[in-house]
């Protein structure tokens, strides 16, 4: 299985997704049910946010992982931009963990950059990590200048990782971002990696035809053929999200997945690399 390692910690390259889990209390047991579904076939990366249905999907995802040891999970929070002051963020924190039914986080991210200053919420993520409520810290959506300058300051070499969007139809990251992230060691975790709720990018990937042709000859579906393709250079995390156990199941085939160079070319022939920089793809 290909793993990642984050933080000195090797986590499977395909975790869970719970963005919009827990806003319909009719799909709770089938979303739980997925979860458990995905830690059950060796996925261990769960990933929330405060943000998600405003803590409906960190309860969801307390309830879910009540009966697993706490150890063999890798969890993962985030905290809203204008949360992060030092005067919020802990508070915010605590609150995460009260939902979650847990005492710490492996890794908490700065969701996106809003108006605190970068140094005031990287000094409060820091001290975080130092009194022991979670183990790491990260970034998401961040482009390449946010990073530059996050390493520039005292403390900002401590993120572990930055979350972006990243799927086969918006490839804007390997231009410069991924690049720097691979001369510094800085893990990539995907989301939306098969397209979001928001859009329609995933009805196309998944009915392009070169993309079902390789699929078949792997004896997959198109959508673990392009979780595939996401991780395939062994320092990127997908987090798909799904509330059919079924699928929760399939998507860890992709962690198994090794794509020939050829197939690569044919992927690359259909949705070409980046030749010039594009804004940062948000969902």
């Amino acid at each position: 299985m290909k793993k990642v390692t984050l933080a000195g910690v090797e986590v499977p390259a395909i975790g869970i997704g719970t963005w919009h889990m827990g806003e319909d209390p009719s799909q709770e047991q089938r979303e739980i049910q997925a979860i458990r579904s995905g830690l059950d076939a060796g996925a261990s990366v769960v990933d929330t946010a405060e943000m998600y249905g405003s803590g409906k999907s960190e309860t969801l995802v307390g309830k879910a992982l009540a009966p697993y040891q706490r150890d063999d999970i890798y969890l993962i929070s985030k905290v809203l931009p204008h949360n992060a002051s030092k005067a919020k963020l802990e508070q915010h924190l605590d609150a995460s963990l009260q939902r979650l039914q847990t005492d710490y986080l492996d890794l908490y991210l700065y969701h996106w950059r809003g108006g605190v200053p970068l140094a005031e919420t990287i000094a409060e993520l820091d001290r975080m990590k130092q009194i022991g409520k979670i183990k790491s810290w990260g970034v998401s959506n961040f482009d390449v200048t946010d990073m530059e300058e996050l390493w520039d300051l005292p403390a900002g070499k401590n993120a572990v990782v930055n979350e972006d969007l990243y799927n086969i139809e918006e490839r804007g990251i390997e231009y410069d971002l991924l690049p720097w992230q691979h001369e510094y060691h800085v893990p990539l975790i995907a989301y939306s990696p098969v397209g979001g709720k928001q859009n329609e990018l995933g009805t196309s990937m998944l009915t392009n035809q070169v993309v079902k042709e390789i699929a078949d000859q792997h004896n997959v579906t198109p959508y673990v053929l392009l979780l595939a393709w996401i991780i395939r250079n062994g320092q990127t995390i997908a987090i798909p999200q799904t509330n059919n156990p079924e699928h929760a199941v399939a998507n860890m085939q992709a962690a198994e997945l090794e794509l020939t160079t050829a197939e690569l070319a044919r992927l690359d022939q259909e949705y070409p690399k980046p030749d010039h920089k594009v804004p940062l793809a948000i969902n």
